[in-house]
């Protein structure tokens, strides 16, 4: 496995190839979405913005499946969103890798990346010290739960704010007594949500790897996993979403209950 660039900043961990990552996939969904919307036409609409006017009937259909129809229009938005980050950085690590061989010491602002102790402990093992400078940043379990938590927040704010009466109510349905299920209840969908992204994301960056290591012999079983990894990082993607709205119809829409 190769060692990733780690910075520690005011007692924080900021892994540089995740961080990268999420610049990039920061930059292709606003990119995709600007040119998408520009020189918007009814008679003539462009290739763009039929794909653009695709993924919104395709969000409201989903968010729609979670809630009444009347409510799923406010939250096109975060699930075009939600989806758009999700899948890009999905399938960033597919492509491509970069990875830099080491054989000293190496820094970076000032801070030791990669020790001549891990250099030596390497070598002694008959292996690299290699620095992987890119990855899905899904593939990274902060960025994952990152994401859950801030479903987790919106979720509980929505419910406090839109229906506070039956939110509160639900913890002790359908007895007083359940009220420390329902907590556990609710503490376990964050989880559950960022560990799923992760562990399906993570372990095709892995099997990737192992495949690279057969050489020549490993590309064709490599093409064939990454054109399903297409496949898992849209349908990891579309769970995301389409959870976090059932999570959020559950908070805030009584008629469901």
């Amino acid at each position: 496995m190769h060692e990733f660039p780690v910075l520690h900043i005011g007692g924080l961990n900021i892994d540089l190839s995740t961080f990268l990552a999420i610049i990039v996939t920061f930059v292709i969904v606003l990119v995709t979405a600007l040119v998408s919307v520009r020189n918007l036409s009814v008679t003539n609409p462009s290739k763009m913005q039929n794909f653009l006017e695709w993924v919104v009937e395709f969000v409201h259909n989903l968010i729609a499946s979670t809630m009444p129809l009347k409510y799923a229009k406010a939250y096109i938005s975060l699930g075009m969103t939600l989806i758009m980050f999700i899948f890009v950085a999905n399938l960033l690590g597919l492509p491509f890798g970069i990875v830099t061989e080491h054989h000293h010491e190496f820094k970076l602002f000032g801070q030791t990346v990669l020790s001549e102790a891990t250099i030596h402990e390497l070598e002694a093992k008959g292996k690299h010290a290699e620095i992987a400078w890119w990855k899905s940043p899904t593939a990274d379990v902060s960025v994952t739960f990152g994401l859950a938590v801030i479903v987790f927040v919106l979720t509980h704010i929505l419910g406090l704010t839109r229906n506070t009466k039956h939110y509160l109510k639900h913890y002790f349905e359908p007895f007083w007594f359940f009220f420390p299920l329902n907590v556990i209840k609710e503490i376990s969908k964050p989880l559950t949500l960022g560990l799923r992204l992760y562990a399906n994301i993570f372990a095709g960056e892995v099997l990737i790897a192992t495949i690279l290591m057969a050489g020549g012999f490993g590309i064709p079983l490599l093409i064939g996993w990454q054109a399903f990894s297409i496949f898992v990082g849209a349908i990891q993607a579309f769970l995301f979403t389409i959870l976090t709205m059932v999570y959020i119809s559950q908070a805030t829409v009584h008629e469901e209950h």
